[in-house]
């Protein structure tokens, strides 16, 4: 990926009157937003506000019918773009974990360096192993995928995420699936990933945390976004009727 255009005090991430529809569906419907090196974006909004349709863009996995999303200054839906280049450089967590159900927590975190990016064995592995440990999975390295709760999964798939050392992450309702009482350790690993200055874009019905982690938070509605800001002015001062009704149904 040609980064060499691309300087810190430019976005990360832009997007630009993004527009989508899945046949005669419009699911995004002029999305523009803009995330800085190190920011921490959360994106809320009721089920099928285009939440999990806007981070799926930015990865490419899914196409747009209009507008422009740059990574790094690199247009995402170029057609001569290598999708492989541009997702070493946007890790993706999803709601369920994907994981090889018969490798280890350790190999399944290996597996894409070593395939993707043929790294030596030894490297990838001091680095896999450095990332079980980042989130706090010590000892689960030989376990299987079955041997582990949801959160633990959840844990390894983030570490997976890492391994490939990319410059943004994007989560996309990635505690969903889980027991409440699992939900707040991967939370904590999102958490500290942020404090370490990693760019994250988080699809999230958790509003406490949201509250918490976000340096700006985004709220879509029926594809557009309604209303953004920070969390102190957002949550305290949410000015469209659409959020107030939003935030008084959740809080």
């Amino acid at each position: 990926m040609n980064t060499s255009m691309w300087t810190a005090d430019q976005p990360l991430v832009s997007l630009r009157d993004v527009h989508k529809s899945f046949g005669a569906l419009e699911v995004l419907k002029g999305v523009s937003l803009n995330v800085m090196k190190g920011e921490v974006i959360c994106i809320i909004g009721p089920s099928g506000s285009g939440k999990s349709t806007l981070i799926r863009c930015i990865n490419a996995l899914n196409d747009i019918q209009s507008g422009s999303i740059t990574v790094e200054g690199q247009e995402v839906h170029d057609p001569n773009l290598d999708k492989l280049e541009l997702r070493k450089k946007v890790g993706m967590v999803f709601q369920q974990y994907n994981l090889f159900p018969h490798k280890t927590a350790l190999e399944n975190i290996m597996m894409a360096p070593l395939l993707v990016l043929k790294e030596n064995k030894a490297e990838v592995e001091k680095r896999a192993r450095a990332l079980v440990k980042k989130v706090r999975l010590e000892g689960k390295e030989n376990s299987y995928p079955g041997e582990l709760s949801g959160g633990q999964q959840q844990r390894v798939a983030i570490a997976r995420s890492l391994a490939m050392n990319p410059d943004v992450m994007l989560f996309d309702e990635v505690t969903a699936a889980l027991d409440p009482e699992t939900v707040n350790e991967v939370l904590i690993t999102i958490k500290e990933l942020a404090a370490d200055g990693m760019t994250c874009i988080l699809v999230t019905h958790e509003m406490g945390f949201a509250r918490e982690i976000a340096d700006h938070i985004y709220f879509t509605d029926r594809g557009v976004i309604v209303e953004h800001g920070p969390p102190s002015t957002f949550f305290n001062e949410a000015k469209d009727p659409r959020t107030k009704e939003f935030l008084h149904q959740i809080l």
